[in-house]
């Protein structure tokens, strides 16, 4: 069970994500601490392996704030609830050590998987102009400005392959929601509507290697 300590100043905020974290099982709600009344050391001192951040309204203290967690405690996994998804406002909490962007607008219940899959090294959320030394976090490109994570493509390839929800579940030792979650984002990332439209995607534009019969017609 992953050990999370939420740094925000909305108590509104801090009990709807609790909730659906703590109903997961899956993490540790260690507690709930104000910006204005913590300081890094503070907030890790109970050796946290996720801070879950609220932007405080892009406050330029954010950022710093990431910066002396990373520096605080080098592995935890600082990932930021914004409702700003600006390039230049991205590239300043990445660059201050944080792993992940979720939208505020992103339902509790959506939010662990999402948090989860973040810590478990499935998720990379890059800005949309990516800096040179973050391309290299870009695995697969996927329209413009869009990338897939290694997972994602995982899941592309079997979907494009033929396989089931199930089939694909079973082969990257996951479950069927899990499976849905990434199906849901490369639809997004591909501008897509279904298996079909993004196997028809991922062949054209090389995400995939055509079968050999198909070559051979």
């Amino acid at each position: 069970m992953k050990r999370l300590v939420i740094v925000a100043d909305n108590s509104l905020i801090v009990d709807a994500i609790a909730i659906g974290l703590r109903k997961s099982g899956e993490f540790n709600v260690l507690s709930h601490v104000d910006p204005a009344s913590a300081s890094p050391a503070t907030i890790v001192e109970s050796q946290p392996d996720v801070v879950l951040v609220d932007d405080m309204g892009q406050s330029p203290q954010l950022v710093e704030l990431v910066r002396q967690l990373k520096t605080a405690r080098e592995r935890v996994a600082v990932i930021v609830l914004t409702l700003a998804m600006e390039s230049q406002w991205l590239d300043d909490i990445f660059d201050a050590g944080a792993v992940c962007a979720i939208s505020k607008a992103t339902h509790p219940g959506a939010l662990t998987t999402l948090v989860r899959e973040t810590v478990n090294g499935h998720v990379i959320h890059v800005s949309k102009r990516p800096s040179r030394t973050r391309a290299t976090r870009i695995h697969a490109v996927a329209g413009e400005g869009f990338s897939l994570t290694p997972r994602e493509l995982d899941v592309l390839r079997l979907v494009a392959s033929g396989s089931s929800n199930g089939e694909i579940a079973q082969a990257l030792w996951v479950t069927e929601q899990t499976v849905k979650f990434h199906l849901s984002n490369v639809y997004k990332k591909l501008e897509v509507g279904n298996r079909t439209e993004a196997s028809h995607y991922a062949y054209v534009n090389g995400l995939v290697s055509v079968p050999q019969a198909a070559e051979a017609s």
